[in-house]
């Protein structure tokens, strides 16, 4: 059996990749999927407590996180499309929508 530590320190590992690309990367559908990969890490742990507590409360938030991730790759792959036909980039820099 895997101890809790594996799974948290997994989850933290993933939380500190996505957090790191969505500061660093410019590109606006890299930034979704560090979005995506946090949200992941949050999963994740909410899983492994959930084990580890022998509860369903931890999968019921699960499922309630991934149809929010749903409906946020949704929205945003629309409003990517959006910008990427007014403005033709994806370049987070390109992308001031305040400007004429």
């Amino acid at each position: 059996m895997v101890p809790l530590s594996w799974y948290l320190a997994l989850s933290a590992v993933l939380f500190t990749i996505g957090a790191v690309g969505v500061f660093v990367k410019r590109n606006v559908i890299s930034i979704f999927m560090c979005i995506e990969l946090m949200l992941n890490a949050v999963n994740l742990t909410l899983i492994a407590f959930s084990s580890f507590y022998r509860e369903v409360s931890g999968q019921l938030f699960v499922f309630i996180v991934m149809t929010v991730a749903a409906a946020e790759a949704g929205v945003g792959l629309a409003l990517v499309i959006a910008v990427f036909r007014n403005r033709e980039s994806l370049n987070t820099d390109d992308i001031n929508l305040l400007k004429l």
